[in-house]
């Protein structure tokens, strides 16, 4: 096993999409039943799959071991770059949820403002969780995919590191055209 820091360039959308709806069902039960410990299990996750790619995340490695394989839909390639941004967003959210958590519990929870703040920190991170998941699992929307292609065209992000990134309504054209009847 490779351990050194790095993300393929090119990912399987139904993959990813089907590890989001992993990140949805935990991030569901997460907020739905206050388990914000959960979101220390997704930060762990996430943190993996954002420095090592799939290979080092637990997620990722169920779904490509235990799900993937039993689905007969051919691959379809898409850049990684934008997904890494993606996971590295989910990284810096459930990390601060983490944080947040141990505030909350640390202070007394729902007793004192700071973690009345936390809880409800918490819980706006928590909706996120469930919505930018739900959107890649369900629409094909990766939400952190759009960002990244914006911070391209602003010129924050160097072309180079996705060509194809920096122009994703190419994609977009080539992905309808494909599902249209000829």
């Amino acid at each position: 096993m490779d351990l050194r820091p790095g993300f393929p360039s090119v990912v399987d959308e139904v993959t990813v999409r089907l590890v989001a709806a992993v990140v949805l069902v935990t991030g569901v039960l997460a907020l739905a039943a206050g388990w914000w410990w959960l979101y220390a299990v997704l930060a762990v996750d996430f943190v993996l799959r954002s420095v090592f790619g799939p290979q080092l995340s637990p997620l990722a490695q169920l779904v490509l071991r235990m799900v993937r394989p039993r689905l007969a839909l051919a691959p379809r390639p898409t850049p990684g770059a934008p997904k890494r941004f993606a996971a590295s967003i989910g990284a810096v959210l459930t990390t601060l949820a983490t944080v947040l958590t141990v505030v909350h519990a640390a202070t007394g929870g729902a007793a004192s403002s700071v973690g009345s703040s936390a809880a409800t920190t918490i819980f706006a991170i928590g909706a996120i969780m469930v919505v930018f998941p739900a959107l890649e699992a369900v629409a094909g929307l990766c939400v952190g995919c759009v960002i990244f292609a914006q911070l391209i065209k602003l010129g924050w992000v160097p072309e180079r590191v996705c060509l194809e990134c920096a122009d994703i309504t190419a994609r977009t054209r080539e992905s309808l055209s494909a599902s249209q009847p000829a």
